[in-house]
């Protein structure tokens, strides 16, 4: 059996996302966009209730276009508080509508929402090399900088630990401990 961080315990769900996802450098607009959402849908939550919601988050928000959720109306914003796939809090709703006109302005201004967010690591992931998961850091001078950074474009739930968290998870950090097996594999 290989070693993973303790984090991913023994649920399926969580293990084949650290696996296959986490921190694996993720370079696709759209999907760095989905990322952004589910990670600032956590605050306050475990990362596992998200996850095991994410399918259920793609039908509600049309996988995620941000041309579709900047549109949405009072309609289909009482229809996402009444769907029980989802967190339904209403801030947190209203977040994935008004970052998704901040997704669209920032690309019409940068080009890239992936170059904007991989310009916080200098385009590269950082690898750390942490020996237990009580060292890795909840948030990091980098992730102050992008919070402040997506603060500025109109983006909301992305403090600066959501945005460490989302870091993490796309890959711009490598945070697997040095035991792990996808710590090698990820450098």
């Amino acid at each position: 059996m290989c070693q993973r961080c303790s984090w991913s315990g023994s649920d399926p769900i969580y293990i084949t996302y650290h696996d296959e996802e986490w921190g694996v450098p993720l370079h696709d607009d759209l999907k760095l966009f989905e990322f952004l959402l589910l990670e600032g849908s956590q605050a306050g939550l475990s990362w596992i209730t998200i996850l095991k919601k994410r399918e259920n988050y793609r039908e509600a928000f049309d996988q995620f276009d941000p041309e579709k959720i900047a549109n949405y109306d009072q309609a289909k914003l009482e229809q996402l508080l009444n769907n029980e796939g989802i967190v339904r809090n209403k801030l947190k709703i209203n977040a994935f509508i008004s970052n998704a006109k901040a997704y669209l302005q920032l690309k019409e201004k940068a080009g890239s929402f992936n170059d904007f967010l991989w310009s916080f690591v200098q385009h590269k992931p950082i690898i750390n090399h942490w020996q237990t998961i009580e060292e890795v850091p909840a948030m990091t001078p980098i992730s102050e900088k992008m919070s402040k950074a997506l603060k500025r474009e109109g983006f909301k739930f992305v403090g600066p630990t959501i945005c460490y968290a989302f870091m993490q998870a796309t890959g711009m950090v490598n945070d697997h401990t040095s035991d792990c097996f996808r710590h090698k594999q990820l450098q």
